[in-house]
Protein backbone atom coordinates (compact mmCIF):
# COMPACT_ATOMS: atom_id res chain seq x y z
CA UNK A 1 0.00 0.00 0.00
CA UNK A 2 1.41 3.30 -0.80
CA UNK A 3 2.18 6.59 1.55
CA UNK A 4 0.06 9.52 0.61
CA UNK A 5 2.16 12.59 0.46
CA UNK A 6 0.34 15.68 2.50
CA UNK A 7 -0.98 18.56 0.78
CA UNK A 8 0.91 21.60 -0.37
CA UNK A 9 -1.04 24.26 1.97
CA UNK A 10 -0.94 28.24 0.44
CA UNK A 11 1.80 29.27 2.84
CA UNK A 12 4.06 26.60 0.46
CA UNK A 13 4.22 29.40 -2.44
CA UNK A 14 4.23 32.70 -1.03
CA UNK A 15 7.16 34.83 -0.44
CA UNK A 16 8.33 34.53 3.32
CA UNK A 17 8.22 38.01 5.46
CA UNK A 18 10.93 37.68 7.86
CA UNK A 19 13.37 38.97 5.30
CA UNK A 20 14.11 36.59 3.45
CA UNK A 21 11.95 36.89 0.13
CA UNK A 22 11.56 39.61 -2.28
CA UNK A 23 12.78 42.57 -1.61
CA UNK A 24 9.84 45.38 -0.11
CA UNK A 25 8.92 47.75 -3.34
CA UNK A 26 8.21 50.95 -1.26
CA UNK A 27 11.75 50.24 1.05
CA UNK A 28 13.47 49.93 -2.57
CA UNK A 29 11.25 53.18 -4.26
CA UNK A 30 12.51 55.07 -1.15
CA UNK A 31 15.78 54.42 -1.25
CA UNK A 32 15.95 55.71 -5.07
CA UNK A 33 14.64 58.76 -4.27
CA UNK A 34 17.59 59.32 -1.28
CA UNK A 35 20.17 58.40 -3.79
CA UNK A 36 18.24 61.30 -6.01
CA UNK A 37 18.47 63.77 -3.51
CA UNK A 38 21.72 62.89 -2.79
CA UNK A 39 22.81 63.60 -6.20
CA UNK A 40 20.84 66.87 -6.96
CA UNK A 41 19.84 68.47 -3.97
CA UNK A 42 17.65 71.00 -5.97
CA UNK A 43 15.03 68.46 -6.35
CA UNK A 44 14.20 69.46 -2.61
CA UNK A 45 14.52 73.44 -3.42
CA UNK A 46 12.46 73.84 -6.29
CA UNK A 47 12.65 77.32 -8.39
CA UNK A 48 14.67 78.13 -5.06
CA UNK A 49 17.24 76.21 -6.79
CA UNK A 50 19.77 77.62 -8.98
CA UNK A 51 19.89 81.56 -9.98
CA UNK A 52 16.67 82.91 -8.30
CA UNK A 53 14.24 85.38 -10.62
CA UNK A 54 15.91 88.38 -8.86
CA UNK A 55 19.26 87.17 -10.22
CA UNK A 56 17.83 86.02 -13.54
CA UNK A 57 16.72 89.81 -14.43
CA UNK A 58 19.61 91.41 -13.20
CA UNK A 59 21.84 89.57 -15.55
CA UNK A 60 19.31 90.00 -17.98
CA UNK A 61 19.10 93.84 -17.61
CA UNK A 62 23.40 93.81 -17.53
CA UNK A 63 23.07 92.01 -21.18
CA UNK A 64 20.67 94.76 -22.46
CA UNK A 65 23.03 97.56 -21.30
CA UNK A 66 26.22 96.19 -22.32
CA UNK A 67 23.69 95.55 -26.03
CA UNK A 68 22.97 99.04 -25.82
CA UNK A 69 26.43 100.23 -25.36
CA UNK A 70 27.61 98.43 -28.05
CA UNK A 71 25.01 99.62 -30.18
CA UNK A 72 26.19 103.14 -29.59
CA UNK A 73 29.79 102.90 -29.98
CA UNK A 74 29.02 101.04 -33.57
CA UNK A 75 26.73 104.33 -34.20
CA UNK A 76 29.33 106.61 -33.29
CA UNK A 77 32.03 104.73 -35.08
CA UNK A 78 30.08 104.92 -38.36
CA UNK A 79 29.63 108.53 -38.14
CA UNK A 80 32.64 109.59 -37.53
CA UNK A 81 33.65 107.35 -40.48
CA UNK A 82 31.32 109.20 -42.89
CA UNK A 83 32.54 112.54 -41.52
CA UNK A 84 36.43 111.49 -42.10
CA UNK A 85 34.63 110.37 -45.40
CA UNK A 86 33.51 113.63 -46.31
CA UNK A 87 36.46 115.35 -44.94
CA UNK A 88 38.87 113.55 -47.03
CA UNK A 89 36.88 114.65 -50.08
CA UNK A 90 36.40 117.80 -49.34
CA UNK A 91 39.94 118.58 -47.61
CA UNK A 92 41.67 115.57 -49.17
CA UNK A 93 42.99 117.93 -51.98
CA UNK A 94 44.14 120.56 -49.76
CA UNK A 95 47.99 120.20 -50.16
CA UNK A 96 47.72 120.36 -53.84
CA UNK A 97 45.42 123.26 -53.85
CA UNK A 98 47.41 125.64 -51.92
CA UNK A 99 50.47 124.66 -54.04
CA UNK A 100 48.74 125.88 -57.11
CA UNK A 101 47.92 128.98 -55.89
CA UNK A 102 51.24 130.03 -56.60
CA UNK A 103 49.89 129.95 -60.17
CA UNK A 104 47.24 132.35 -59.66
CA UNK A 105 49.15 134.78 -57.92
CA UNK A 106 51.78 134.72 -60.96
CA UNK A 107 49.13 135.39 -63.26
CA UNK A 108 47.68 138.42 -61.47
CA UNK A 109 51.27 140.01 -60.94
CA UNK A 110 51.79 139.39 -64.80
CA UNK A 111 48.32 141.56 -65.18
CA UNK A 112 49.39 143.86 -62.80
CA UNK A 113 52.98 143.99 -64.14
CA UNK A 114 51.93 145.69 -67.81
CA UNK A 115 52.31 149.43 -67.90
CA UNK A 116 48.93 150.89 -68.77
CA UNK A 117 50.56 153.19 -71.51
CA UNK A 118 51.49 149.27 -72.83
CA UNK A 119 48.26 147.73 -72.40
CA UNK A 120 46.93 148.45 -75.85
CA UNK A 121 49.71 146.92 -77.65
CA UNK A 122 49.33 143.97 -75.45
CA UNK A 123 45.58 143.74 -75.34
CA UNK A 124 45.39 140.18 -76.95
CA UNK A 125 48.13 138.79 -74.35
CA UNK A 126 46.57 140.44 -71.37
CA UNK A 127 43.40 138.67 -72.30
CA UNK A 128 44.58 135.34 -72.64
CA UNK A 129 46.16 135.18 -69.28
CA UNK A 130 42.95 136.99 -68.10
CA UNK A 131 40.66 134.28 -69.12
CA UNK A 132 43.64 131.62 -67.89
CA UNK A 133 42.94 133.12 -64.61
CA UNK A 134 39.24 133.15 -64.89
CA UNK A 135 39.39 129.32 -65.60
CA UNK A 136 41.85 128.52 -62.55
CA UNK A 137 39.18 130.41 -60.47
CA UNK A 138 35.96 128.63 -62.27
CA UNK A 139 38.47 125.44 -61.16
CA UNK A 140 39.21 126.61 -57.72
CA UNK A 141 35.23 127.50 -57.40
CA UNK A 142 34.22 123.96 -58.31
CA UNK A 143 36.03 122.26 -55.47
CA UNK A 144 35.09 124.99 -52.97
CA UNK A 145 37.92 126.74 -52.92
CA UNK A 146 37.16 130.73 -52.49
CA UNK A 147 39.14 134.09 -52.52
CA UNK A 148 39.35 135.94 -49.88
CA UNK A 149 39.99 139.42 -50.64
CA UNK A 150 39.51 142.71 -48.20
CA UNK A 151 39.00 146.12 -48.96
CA UNK A 152 41.12 148.76 -48.28
CA UNK A 153 39.42 150.18 -44.74
CA UNK A 154 38.11 146.58 -43.37
CA UNK A 155 38.85 145.64 -40.08
CA UNK A 156 41.91 143.01 -39.67
CA UNK A 157 40.67 139.63 -38.28
CA UNK A 158 43.90 137.65 -37.48
CA UNK A 159 41.65 134.50 -38.32
CA UNK A 160 41.81 135.64 -41.87
CA UNK A 161 44.47 138.00 -42.75
CA UNK A 162 47.97 137.85 -42.27
CA UNK A 163 49.89 141.24 -41.04
CA UNK A 164 52.88 142.18 -43.11
CA UNK A 165 53.90 145.80 -42.58
CA UNK A 166 52.45 149.03 -41.15
CA UNK A 167 52.21 152.44 -43.34
CA UNK A 168 51.64 155.48 -41.27
CA UNK A 169 49.49 158.06 -42.11
CA UNK A 170 47.40 156.88 -44.41
CA UNK A 171 44.04 158.51 -43.22
CA UNK A 172 42.33 155.30 -41.66
CA UNK A 173 41.81 153.87 -38.22
CA UNK A 174 44.62 152.55 -36.66
CA UNK A 175 44.53 148.37 -37.48
CA UNK A 176 42.40 149.34 -40.10
CA UNK A 177 43.69 147.15 -43.83
CA UNK A 178 45.72 149.56 -46.11
CA UNK A 179 46.99 147.37 -48.83
CA UNK A 180 46.62 143.80 -49.86
CA UNK A 181 49.90 141.73 -50.99
CA UNK A 182 48.42 138.54 -51.74
CA UNK A 183 45.21 136.85 -52.10
CA UNK A 184 44.34 134.38 -49.19
CA UNK A 185 42.00 131.55 -49.42
CA UNK A 186 39.27 128.95 -47.98
CA UNK A 187 38.29 125.79 -48.31
CA UNK A 188 35.14 124.42 -47.35
CA UNK A 189 34.71 126.15 -44.20
CA UNK A 190 38.59 126.02 -43.41
CA UNK A 191 41.82 128.90 -44.38
CA UNK A 192 43.52 127.26 -47.11
CA UNK A 193 45.99 130.72 -47.08
CA UNK A 194 45.63 133.73 -44.71
CA UNK A 195 45.46 137.08 -46.74
CA UNK A 196 48.35 138.98 -46.84
CA UNK A 197 48.04 142.96 -45.96
CA UNK A 198 49.22 146.05 -45.22
CA UNK A 199 47.75 148.14 -41.84
CA UNK A 200 47.15 151.27 -41.00
CA UNK A 201 49.93 152.64 -38.38
CA UNK A 202 48.35 154.66 -35.31
CA UNK A 203 49.54 157.57 -33.54
CA UNK A 204 50.94 155.20 -30.78
CA UNK A 205 52.68 152.82 -33.33
CA UNK A 206 50.76 150.06 -33.02
CA UNK A 207 48.81 147.92 -35.19
CA UNK A 208 45.92 147.87 -33.71
CA UNK A 209 44.46 144.92 -35.10
CA UNK A 210 47.71 142.68 -34.62
CA UNK A 211 48.37 139.17 -34.82
CA UNK A 212 47.98 138.19 -31.47
CA UNK A 213 45.71 135.57 -30.35
CA UNK A 214 44.98 134.41 -33.82
CA UNK A 215 42.73 131.25 -34.40
CA UNK A 216 44.32 128.31 -36.30
CA UNK A 217 41.79 127.41 -38.46
CA UNK A 218 44.36 126.38 -41.49
CA UNK A 219 44.44 122.62 -43.48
Amino acid sequence: MSEEKPAKTPSDDTPQENGEGAPDAGARMGAEAAAAVNEDPSILEGEEGGKDADALEAELAETKDRLLRLAAELENTRRRAEREKQDAARYGAASFARDVLSVADNLRRAIDAVPEEERANASAIIEGVEMTERALHTTFERHGIKPIAPQPGDKFDANFHEAMFEIPNTGLPSGAIVQVVETGYMIGDRLLRAARVGLAKGEAGGNGGGAGGKVDTTV
